[in-house]
């Protein structure tokens, strides 16, 4: 028998709500600008980019090595975690004036995101979520959603599905098309 109490109930707006799993565009932009107020500004800066653009884990991120990058070439060789596909990505020219900047002030270090006492920088994770709260995110903030921002971001500007999953190192293609699915430009000129 049902509780007629709870059939009179308002609806728990909740439920109706999805959960954000990626950031847009200007979310990012807002993230970088929080980023560059911080103590080490330029480095969390940049690290947000290339993590962004390059649709990296933190893991990856944190991991990056200065032989991955070829500064002069305007090339990223990326390695991916999780037995995913490795592959050379190109870097665009505020990445490589940023990078460039990092390698000066830390020319001897192998790692190319450095934290204080000289390692690769491991606290990525706090630093998406702190400086969530500083952008004013109505949401809490965490470093996956930028690797799904780069996701959607390419989808809808149209790449197909294959170059994606290559771009992103997905092994299999099921983890690639999410990002098509949620694509609101998908049936865009399906009427033209």
């Amino acid at each position: 028998m049902l509780d007629q109490a709870a059939d009179t109930s308002t609806p728990n707006t909740e439920s109706f709500t999805v959960k954000r799993r990626y950031l847009t565009e200007r979310e990012i932009e807002q993230l970088i600008e929080a980023a560059k107020s911080n103590r080490h500004g330029h480095r969390d800066a940049t690290m947000i980019l290339v993590a962004y653009r390059h649709g990296m884990r933190a893991s990856e991120v944190c991991s990056l090595e200065w032989y991955q990058i070829e500064l002069d070439q305007g090339r990223l060789h990326v390695r991916r975690a999780k037995h995913g596909t490795a592959c050379v990505h190109p870097i665009r020219g505020d990445e490589i004036r940023a990078l460039r900047k990092l390698r000066r002030e830390n020319p001897t270090e192998a790692h190319v995101f450095v934290s204080e006492r000289g390692g690769p920088n491991q606290g990525f994770h706090h630093l998406i979520q702190r400086l969530g709260k500083v952008a004013n995110m109505a949401f809490a903030v965490h470093p996956h959603m930028l690797r799904h921002a780069c996701g959607f971001k390419l989808a809808n500007d149209g790449h197909d599905t294959r170059a994606l999953q290559h771009y992103l190192g997905h092994k299999n293609i099921q983890h690639t098309v999410r990002y098509t699915e949620l694509s609101p430009d998908r049936f865009k000129d399906f009427w033209r």
